[in-house]
């Protein structure tokens, strides 16, 4: 353990027992873009999984212009759950561009919502591609595919023009080179980043000049968080709620990314991949340089229960000192990676 280059990031205490740790790596940017804060790791690359869906939405907004708006442009950018309102709408961004549910290539899988799922189920229904959590990146997908005349059976293909032209998105506003290809859960080319530059692409949608497509992705996330989440005890969807103008996205594999308002922007990896501290730890990081996060305060633990009754609390544990050593790139060096 001598070499192990993680910080600890938060503690499971269970009747004031610590039970377990959870490791790995943050970093916050100031508004300026220049590094407040970091512990762990920042500058090694991660898998953002999910967390770079709302890039993922830009490139597709910038290939389709005014016809990815509101709740399917928040859909677009998000992990939904599977609801009737949210298939409605990937069922309506499909026939607007003249496709049916058979052109999604997201794999089957059953609602995240629980008592829709359980009423799939008691229905005899079976797992269907527009419930994954990621039919509305692929909708998406397609839409800015038929958009622009490019063929929709390989969308999918890495070398296709609508992946070439997301990688080259996630590359600008990360400000650095995408560090290692690979795919996603759901089959979509995935785009590794060092954490920092993951921080600066959600500093980059939250500082966006007005009317932007930057911003208006922005806008659409936090205006619909339903969509990006869910309706019932999504953690992205209750920390906008909780925290209106705050934009959060997070991944599988522990991964989550918080802008404020003000241009303060997080970015969490957990390596032990569990999720259920990110929201925890982003907070804790973004109250240390002097963000307001008090309106999340019942988001900063998360309870441990001992017979259905909480008996402890996983909480954030930073132990980092503050440095403002590292400036994010300029406009012009963003637009030259």
């Amino acid at each position: 353990m001598t070499n192990f280059r993680y910080a600890e990031l938060a503690r499971v205490v269970r009747n004031g027992f610590v039970e377990s740790r959870h490791f790995g790596s943050v970093v916050v940017l100031d508004p300026d873009g220049t590094v407040a804060l970091a512990a762990g790791v920042p500058d090694e690359p991660v898998l953002p999984r999910s967390t770079l869906k709302p890039v993922q939405a830009l490139a597709c907004r910038i290939a389709t212009g005014d016809e990815l708006n509101g709740p399917a442009l928040a859909l677009a950018a998000g992990s939904h759950t599977g609801d009737d309102r949210h298939v409605e709408v990937v069922r309506a961004m499909l026939a607007g561009a003249g496709l049916t549910e058979d052109a999604l290539g997201c794999p089957v899988d059953w609602p995240e919502d629980e008592p829709t799922r359980d009423r799939l189920i008691r229905a005899g229904g079976q797992r269907d591609r527009i419930r994954m959590n990621c039919s509305g990146k692929h909708a998406a997908m397609l839409v800015a595919c038929v958009a622009r005349s490019w063929s929709t059976p390989d969308y999918l293909d890495p070398d296709h023009p609508l992946q070439r032209e997301t990688a080259a998105t996630v590359a600008r506003l990360a400000g650095t080179p995408i560090a290692h290809h690979a795919v996603d859960g759901c089959g979509a080319p995935l785009f590794g980043l060092p954490l920092t530059g993951l921080a600066r692409t959600f500093h980059a949608l939250v500082t966006a000049p007005a009317g932007s497509d930057e911003a208006l992705v922005a806008q659409a996330m936090r205006q619909y968080p339903e969509y990006v989440g869910g309706w019932h005890g999504h953690p992205n969807t209750d920390l906008m709620r909780a925290l209106p103008g705050v934009l959060a996205k997070g991944g599988a594999e522990g991964v989550l990314a918080v802008a404020a308002p003000d241009g303060h922007a997080v970015a969490v990896k957990a390596v032990d991949g569990s999720p259920r501290a990110t929201t925890a730890i982003a907070l804790a990081a973004l109250g240390a340089v002097g963000v307001p996060v008090a309106g999340a305060d019942a988001l900063r633990q998360v309870p441990v229960l001992g017979g259905g009754e909480p008996v402890g609390a996983v909480t954030a544990v930073i132990a980092a000192a503050p440095s403002r050593t590292e400036a994010a790139p300029s406009r012009t060096e963003k637009e030259d990676s």
